[in-house]
């Protein structure tokens, strides 16, 4: 017997042990997350169990070759069969769950094992020849046409391992690049240099040359031409003997040469919209005949008619709003697809489905089909909460009516209440929010035309709060806002016209005045009543690719806002007289002043579809000035939590080297800045079934703009910051149910900046140095 299979051998021993010491080590396991260490130990053992004789387990893949300027990462993608998924590149967890199950599949815990767990890849000698000629042919497409690909397949045990082991060759270049197209408008398209991606000395890339055709046929198509696309254009490839260089002509295919007359008249034939129809029904094909359906309500603004069977469902105005496709226009793909993105996104509508049909004179004439779904909607919502050592509950009560005025409004109604037992008291909460959603752009002394053209939601929000601390103080807080939120292809919008909010102390206990206000532990701003009102914009980017789910991608989020200008002008242009403390008041009231920003950017770096790396910046910045002093509490930045350096609870991290002045099962006011910092990185691994896990490390903190006498050793100072930056470090299990994602992650501190040197660095963590989180969503 040789060596390979003596160690075969000696595993079901060496296994069979361990999965004993492992079963009583869990009976004293108190920890989810060793338990998740205890199943990648045990993945490693008898992988090779549910191999059937003669068979191997397909172990490794690998793929070599000679030039670097080939994607290992991209060719992966090509092949027809790869081993099973590894944690973090060496645990086979998912197998590892496959192989728990008995051999009984009569018995439910022996299904429950197969149905989380992935069986084992057994090797394909046919999948891997497959995946030879799969490598040629894209490899070829890249310009290395005679490139060589060969498959090594060695054996040991009931193991397989296979090498793809490709000679690149040298490649073939573009010496020359023709436009023969035989239409103006085309060959300008083509020959633009500035959006052209075929280039002289360029790799003879397959790829990049069909992009380019589709790039030529969206510019075309935008101009009216309905009937071109792109496999109406082809290329003509000429090569000289062993030179290795190609003359490439771009031109129309041969059959479309033969009738001028035909390609003038079909294929370069301009197109314009005579009349948008819009059908309502449950019934998806319905005809488009308007001629036969005169028994049927018709309902028409200009060219735009609205053809319904019984009471319209949803207003003829509001569906030209959310149409990009314009009577008198030329034909467009782009208004076509934003058409089908707007009218999806309406409350009352399900789907919608869109269709041209050619009339005389080069017209179309679009006919939309709208298919209703269910307005109204009440929901009803409870959660356990955990903030800062404290339990609680929270509910919620929804209404929805997504049609409220027959034109796509939406009228959404929310009540909540929570309560939160903090020592011996119940901290108490109670709100509502009313918001109406218009799928439009509403702004006074606008035109129709103006207002169809920004194709934006209008928002309207009311709001109020009121809290109960036993102990400490009441508050409520009333607000108001107008909000326009608008899309563009990879960009979200959302302006603040107007946003007001009322924040009043109807009482605050005297003994809470006298050991944190008076004595200056809280800063007292915080405790007064005031006024914000503010205008703010946000927005986000992502360039993220659903038809390349497994390409890197990022994504951004960014905010500016700022508050108390339109009263302070008002203030000095009323001439005003300001309070004792030089500030002015509105009904007596001091308002805030301050403009505030903040940027977060994240990075999703893909090595397979069970293993990813992501990274995340997040930056901030508040600056008082004006009115006020200081930035109110519930505009300024926390540190610490879920979403942030996890080694600390919410709230409770900073600012700068800031020491708490209140107990760890209490919260501190005073943690809260006006710069942010928060930098992490995260791998995440599919492990078995719904089940995900992480690992992740964390830094930053916040600090204030300025020095507070309530936050010593908090303000921002360049000699000092660096080594005020927290450290934190943990592990996560995810539970991903595709519609929602619940996340639980248990973060360790690694440098403290509160604590004297000596001890900042947490080398021996103690239990203060943990911090456990429940979330829903990944935290970046």
């Amino acid at each position: 017997m040789d060596k390979a299979n003596k160690e075969n051998d000696k595993k079901p021993y060496i296994c069979r042990k361990f999965s004993i010491l492992s079963l009583k080590l869990l009976m004293n396991l108190r920890s989810f997350y060793s338990f998740l260490i205890l199943i990648l130990l045990l993945s490693a053992c008898n992988s090779t169990k549910y191999v059937p004789d003669g068979e191997y387990l397909l172990d490794k893949v690998s793929i070599k070759t000679d030039n670097k300027d080939l994607s290992k990462s991209e060719l992966k993608e090509y092949l027809k069969q790869t081993p099973n998924a590894a944690v973090f590149g060496v645990f086979r967890m998912q197998l590892g769950i496959y192989n728990f199950a008995g051999k009984d599949t009569s018995k439910w815990i022996n299904k429950f094992w197969r149905r989380i767990g992935d069986p084992p890849v057994i090797y394909n000698s046919s999948l891997t020849s497959l995946s030879v000629q799969q490598l040629q042919m894209q490899i070829g497409n890249k310009g290395y046409i005679n490139a060589k690909v060969e498959s090594n397949v060695k054996f040991a045990g009931k193991k397989a391992t296979v090498d793809y082991v490709i000679q690149a060759k040298k490649p073939y270049k573009l010496r020359d690049y023709k436009i023969d197209l035989k239409n103006n408008l085309l060959t300008e398209i083509a020959s633009d240099t500035s959006k052209s991606l075929i280039h002289r000395e360029m790799l003879f890339d397959v790829d990049v040359m069909n992009a380019e055709r589709e790039r030529i046929t969206t510019k075309f198509r935008q101009d009216g031409y309905y009937n071109f696309n792109k496999d109406f254009l082809t290329y003509a490839a000429d090569s000289s003997l062993n030179s290795h260089q190609i003359d490439v002509t771009i031109e129309l295919r041969e059959n479309l040469r033969l009738s001028a007359d035909s390609i003038d008249n079909i294929i370069f034939k301009k197109f314009s919209i005579r009349k948008v129809i819009f059908y309502t029904n449950s019934d998806a094909n319905v005809t488009t005949n308007l001629e036969n359906k005169v028994e049927l309500d018709t309902i028409q603004i200009k060219d735009f008619i609205l053809v319904t069977p019984q009471k319209p469902i949803i207003k003829l105005d509001a569906l030209i709003q959310n149409t990009f496709i314009n009577p008198g226009t030329l034909y467009s793909d782009e208004a076509v697809s934003r058409t089908y993105s707007s009218l999806n996104s309406l409350g009352p509508i399900k789907y919608v489905n869109i269709s041209f049909k050619e009339t005389k004179d080069s017209l179309l004439d679009c006919y939309v089909i709208v298919i209703p779904s269910k307005t109204i909607s009440l929901s009803v919502e409870a959660e356990g909460t955990y903030t800062e050592g404290y339990w609680g509950a929270a509910g919620k009560v929804n209404f929805l009516n997504r049609n409220v005025f027959k034109g796509a409004e939406t009228l959404s109604l929310q009540a909540r209440g929570s309560f939160e037992k903090q020592d011996q008291v119940w901290a108490k909460e109670f709100g509502g929010i009313v918001g109406l959603k218009f799928p439009r752009f509403i702004v006074p002394f606008a035109s129709y035309d103006f207002k169809r053209s920004i194709h934006a939601n209008t928002e309207l929000t009311t709001a109020f709060t009121y809290q109960i601390r036993p102990g400490e103080f009441t508050s409520t807080n009333a607000g108001a806002g107008i909000k326009y939120t608008w899309n563009r292809k990879q960009f979200q919008h959302s302006l603040d016209l107007f946003d007001l909010s009322f924040v009043n102390f109807p009482y605050i206990d005297p003994k809470f005045v006298d050991d944190y206000l008076t004595t200056g532990i809280f800063n007292k701003y915080n405790y007064e009543n005031h006024i914000i009102m503010r205008i703010g914009y946000s927005g986000s980017y992502s360039n993220y690719n659903p038809n390349r789910p497994l390409q890197n991608y990022s994504t951004a989020r960014y905010s500016f806002e700022t508050a108390g200008n339109l009263l302070n002008l008002a203030s000095h242009v009323f001439k005003a007289t300001p309070d004792s403390t030089g500030a002015y008041r509105f009904f007596n009231i001091r308002f805030s002043q301050y403009v505030k920003g903040e940027y977060n950017i994240t990075y999703n770096q893909f090595f397979n579809k069970e293993n990813r790396f992501v990274y995340h910046l997040g930056v901030g910045l508040g600056v008082p000035y004006g009115n006020a002093d200081i930035i109110p509490y519930e505009r300024r930045f926390l540190s610490g939590g879920a979403n942030s350096v996890r080694g600390w609870s919410e709230g409770t991290l900073g600012p700068g080297a800031y020491e708490r002045v209140t107990s760890n099962s209490k919260r501190d006011f005073n943690q809260v800045g006006d710069i942010k910092l928060d930098m992490n990185m995260e791998y995440r691994a599919k492990l078995f079934w719904v089940m995900e896990g992480a690992l992740f490390l964390d830094a930053g903190n916040i600090w204030t703009i300025k020095p507070y006498d309530t936050q010593p050793l908090g303000d921002f100072k360049l000699d000092s910051f660096l080594d005020q930056i927290a450290i934190a470090y943990g592990v996560g299990a995810r539970l991903d149910f595709s519609y929602f994602l619940i996340r639980f992650d248990l973060g360790m501190r690694l440098y403290d900046p509160v604590l004297d040197r000596r001890n900042r660095w947490r080398v021996n963590p103690t239990a203060n140095d943990l911090a456990f989180h429940i979330a829903i969503g990944y935290p970046f």
